[in-house]
């Protein structure tokens, strides 16, 4: 079992940066593949950004075209924690972020492949 709490979330203006941490529970976080996904009102959840195990595929990322070159995943197994670095925000960028995480290392655009969930933090970028 893996137990995720997000934090981090808030109001930001347009340009501005957060970084988001989700810390995790459970002594199978490092084998865990992690992504970060968010929904906006009235819209499906979206992929935003993923990041290998280390021992699957040597901890590689991936990310959503929307936000490639402006956020930036990264992991911790030290910590258990998983961090997305957001800058250039941007009004769009508005949602509740939700991180992920799938066992079997390899990480995924699918919300479905993923069994743990955190509760999920606001996020509001205001123009």
């Amino acid at each position: 079992q893996v137990q995720l709490v997000e934090s981090g979330g808030g109001l930001v203006q347009t340009g501005g940066s957060l970084r988001l941490s989700c810390a995790a529970s459970g002594r199978t976080f490092s084998s865990c593949a992690l992504g970060w996904f968010r929904q906006a009102p009235g819209k499906e959840r979206e992929f935003v950004a993923a990041v290998g195990a280390i021992s699957w595929s040597g901890g590689d990322t991936d990310y959503s075209d929307s936000v490639k070159g402006r956020f930036t995943i990264s992991r911790d197994n030290a910590k258990n924690t998983v961090y997305l670095q957001m800058n250039s925000l941007k009004p769009e960028d508005t949602a509740i972020y939700y991180c992920a995480a799938r066992r079997g290392g390899r990480h995924s655009r699918g919300a479905h492949e993923y069994e743990y969930w955190g509760q999920g933090t606001q996020v509001t970028v205001s123009s």
